[in-house]
């Protein structure tokens, strides 16, 4: 374990012509907490949880409010300062950095995640941020990409569930009757950080990435044929045109799709909850007969990969090597226990547990969530808004959540790849009817390879 460093409280001198005095030593928290979620509904949960805390071990925190675009500057520089806050509530692109780079108590979080009981947690959230002999940090909430699709006419036409490349493309030949129903609404606009999102999902599904432990990758010709295949039949049963987030909501909301990739974000919309985001299949916009219509797959599977796999974001409890060791840790157990129905909260459309249970009731935190109301201008919890076998779907993608690049140790490269859209803008070429498959292979790994040169 970590030996963290003493604080010291600090006094101030006070002087004036007349009198010197000393004043009390000005009170501090024990522990400093750095979270992402600082709008001020999410930030008020956040120091409320706090409080109960305070109340239960004595132990005060500082709940501070970091913008998630200054996390790693903010983070590096209080670093050099031996400043760091004791807990950081961070996405998954600084675990393992972090960890390499000592400013993640990596002891800390594997004890935490031992004894709260490593089955209780979701495996893919833990191996995302593995490290040597434990994690880098404790995962705490995520989220998985998803098949939204039109269940009503999968079960009236005698299909399966969109589990796989194969059983799409079954539902496509039967339920693609354009203008009034598209098969599917796959996205198409290059520029967009939506087909990024969309195609490594597919890519992913398929078990298809452009690194490994080395660096970059070349795309396996086979494989990545397989993949463009697929996307070709997906965005030839779409609507023409630059396709992203915004037309798969509005073609799935009006009744015009029959299947589309999105996030869990859009559950409250689909019941009608959001009034910036109102379901038109109907003459009602609070109404939640698409809901009742839809179902949803996680685990995503393509030939080559039978088993599958979820594009997954998790987000982490790390304990620093600055902390205050002991508060800190029962503050992050506490987090993950006693309090965590309250963390999950804060926004529990986009929270999804990682920890599912513990020793009394293995299933005990996914039903609470269940039971926590989401929405904006109207609320609801999920469990009264879907069926238990849909809220089973939502959580169990955390088991195989994947991205390119997080096991191999090449998360940033993998970024940087995706950020180059040259994988979009090739696929679209190809889709586009421009190249061939072997073609558009080849000019990825080409590009791609040259690219990195210069990164």
């Amino acid at each position: 374990m970590t030996i963290s460093k003493f604080k010291i409280t600090k006094s101030f001198l006070l002087g004036s012509a007349l009198s010197i005095g000393l004043s009390a030593a000005t009170a501090i928290a024990d522990i400093r907490f750095w979270t992402t979620e600082e709008q001020p509904a999410r930030l008020a949960k956040q120091q409320a949880m706090a409080e109960s805390f305070k109340a239960k071990t004595g132990i005060s925190v500082e709940v501070i409010p970091i913008s998630e675009k200054d996390l790693g500057t903010r983070a590096t520089a209080a670093f050099a300062a031996g400043d760091l806050p004791d807990v950081i509530y961070h996405t998954l692109q600084y675990a393992l950095p972090w960890a390499e780079a000592g400013i993640l108590d990596t002891d800390a979080a594997t004890d935490i995640v031992n004894s709260l009981g490593k089955s209780t947690f979701a495996s893919g959230a833990l191996s995302m941020a593995a490290v040597d002999n434990g994690v880098a940090a404790v995962p705490v909430d995520g989220w998985t990409q998803m098949v939204v699709y039109r269940k009503d006419l999968f079960d009236k036409a005698g299909l399966d569930a969109p589990t796989s490349y194969a059983n799409v493309e079954k539902a496509l030949k039967k339920l693609h009757n354009p203008p009034s129903m598209y098969g599917f609404v796959a996205a198409t606009k290059v520029d967009e950080n939506f087909m990024s999102q969309v195609l490594e999902h597919v890519f992913l599904a398929n078990g298809v990435s452009p690194v490994d432990s080395g660096g970059f990758s070349p795309l396996d010709e086979a494989k990545t044929t397989e993949v463009l295949d697929f996307y070709k039949s997906i965005v030839k049963a779409s609507p023409p045109g630059e396709l992203f987030w915004q037309q798969s909501r509005e073609l799935y909301f009006a009744g015009k799709a029959a299947m589309i990739i999105w996030s869990p974000f859009i559950l409250d919309e689909l019941a009608g909850l959001r009034d910036s985001a109102p379901p038109t299949i109907n003459s009602d916009p609070t109404s939640g007969e698409l809901a009742s219509k839809t179902g949803i797959v996680t685990t995503f599977s393509g030939p080559s990969n039978p088993s599958g796999a979820a594009w997954g974001d998790v987000r982490y409890f790390g304990i620093t090597t600055d902390a205050e060791t002991d508060e800190a840790m029962k503050f992050v157990e506490y987090s993950m226990n006693e309090g965590y129905t309250s963390t999950l909260s804060i926004a529990p459309e986009g929270k999804f547990p990682v920890r599912r249970g513990n020793s009394s009731d293995s299933e005990a935190f996914v039903k609470a969530w269940s039971k926590l109301p989401v929405g904006v201008d109207r609320k609801a919890p999920l469990s009264e808004l879907y069926a238990q076998e849909m809220i089973d779907e939502i959580v169990s993608g955390l088991s195989v959540a994947k991205r390119w690049g997080v096991s191999e140790g090449q998360l940033s490269l993998a970024s940087k790849i995706i950020n180059s859209q040259a994988i979009n803008r090739i696929v679209r070429q190809y889709t586009d009817d421009e190249i061939s498959a072997s073609a558009a292979v080849a000019a990825m790994n080409k590009e791609l390879s040259l690219s990195l040169i210069h990164i």
